[in-house]
């Protein structure tokens, strides 16, 4: 659904007809929580998911503060549980040491029976 939403609006991500939505009729989304399969969802969720996606992305809080209009760093910290890695980077900063690589892929995961 995102996807379909994306480039219709400059600023906005849902809209219809090109005009982002102002209000939300309750009638109308229970009617689309109940077509998606969805229970206790709320609009603001929508938020709270983008932001989310954002700093598991590598977002800093600084940059998601600003994307979301967020006016107090402190409502943006709610966030910060999401992403050790910034800490990692900072840490990292400091020795010079380039991040650790992974060792290959090797097959197929081997798997144990336990009884």
């Amino acid at each position: 659904m995102l996807d379909e939403c994306q480039y219709q609006h400059e600023e906005r991500v849902f809209v219809k007809d090109g005009q982002p939505f102002r209000k939300i009729e309750s009638r109308v989304w229970k009617r689309a929580l109940a077509k998606a399969g969805l229970d206790d969802f709320r609009w603001h969720d929508l938020r709270h998911t983008w932001a989310s996606w954002h700093v598991m992305s590598g977002t800093s809080l600084h940059e998601l503060m600003q994307l979301g209009g967020w006016r107090t760093f402190v409502m943006v910290l709610r966030y910060a549980h999401l992403s050790a890695d910034h800490l990692q980077d900072a840490a990292r900063r400091i020795t010079h040491r380039p991040p650790p690589v992974p060792p290959p892929f090797s097959g197929r995961p081997r798997l144990r029976v336990v009884k």
